[in-house]
């Protein structure tokens, strides 16, 4: 396991992936395709892997084959963090991050709670609690109904050394630039927007460096090439890409709640790996839909 303070400086700037989660006919996890998918990955430079996090639908599995799924990275995986989604109640986030760290992972990306709404303290109390239940590098993300305010986030990097990370999928700048002027070095900080590409600029200039990248699943040299041109601040060169590639993509994704993981998935289908069907209550693409991705992909490449 790599240390919780080695794995912040890992991912400070570098690119993070989502790989998918691939389902058979029957609807059960499928080793060998992710390993197939991971292997092709893998010989990209990244940062890090985020397995089971929301591109690989987290929410739709069970605790059991998440455990799995990191087994599998975990082999495929050599040098590239194997870092993964953990969620639900703080009883089973808790015991899933125990048997993540057993399985061999690195780290936690920590997703929020169930549907409930909850108080600031209660978030806290979950985010401590999962942090202790763990040696293991841990990540909060900032989204939905686990939204954490800066002198929550100080408070708990106080309490708890490896919290290391945090990723926003808000939009709230505000709070953004609040926890990364406050906490500085102490964190890493990742962006974490659907499709990110379209939101990375204005967040550097809210202090986050990096984000993870959905469509680097299936076209990852656009990923890298968009993502080395943010990081040399060649504006001129991520508009243009924003212009070709990644808003016609967005158009795609936001035909139908949920076509920012099935899109996605459809993608990596389309590059000629097995990925099956993504879970209920997400739906496929149409046929229609996944022509305008094959035709995207085929202007990307």
């Amino acid at each position: 396991m790599i240390a919780p303070t080695d794995l912040r400086e890992i991912i400070r700037n570098g690119l993070l992936s989502f790989p998918v989660t691939p389902f058979d006919a029957e609807d059960r996890f499928s080793p060998k395709p992710f390993a197939a998918h991971l292997e092709w990955l893998s010989s990209y430079p990244v940062a890090g892997l985020i397995v089971a996090g929301g591109t690989g639908e987290l929410f739709s599995l069970t605790p059991g084959e998440v455990v799995e799924v990191v087994r599998t990275a975990r082999a495929v995986s050599k040098d590239a963090p194997v870092i993964a989604g953990c969620g639900y109640g703080t009883r089973i986030a808790c015991d899933m991050a125990r048997e993540i760290e057993a399985a061999g992972g690195d780290g936690i990306l920590l997703l929020p709670h169930y549907l409930t709404e909850a108080p600031p303290e209660g978030i806290a109390a979950r985010i401590r609690a999962v942090c202790k239940a763990t040696s293991m590098a841990v990540i909060v993300y900032n989204r939905g109904q686990a939204r954490v305010s800066a002198d929550q986030l100080a408070k708990l990097a106080d309490e708890c050394p490896n919290l290391i990370g945090f990723k926003d999928g808000t939009g709230d700048i505000d709070t953004v630039r609040r926890v990364t002027v406050m906490l500085g070095d102490r964190l890493s900080y990742i962006g974490g927007m659907p499709t990110h590409e379209l939101f990375a600029q204005a967040y550097r200039g809210a202090g986050m460096p990096t984000y993870s990248s959905a469509v680097f699943n299936f076209v990852p040299e656009t990923a890298l090439k968009f993502h080395g041109a943010f990081l040399a601040g060649d504006d001129a060169t991520c508009e243009q890409m924003l212009r070709d590639f990644y808003y016609p993509f967005a158009r795609i994704r936001d035909r139908k709640t949920g076509y920012a993981v099935s899109a996605v998935k459809a993608g990596v289908r389309l590059r000629g790996f097995t990925a099956g069907p993504v879970r209920a209550p997400l739906t496929d693409l149409t046929e229609e839909e996944v022509d305008m991705m094959r035709q995207l992909i085929e202007s990307a490449k």
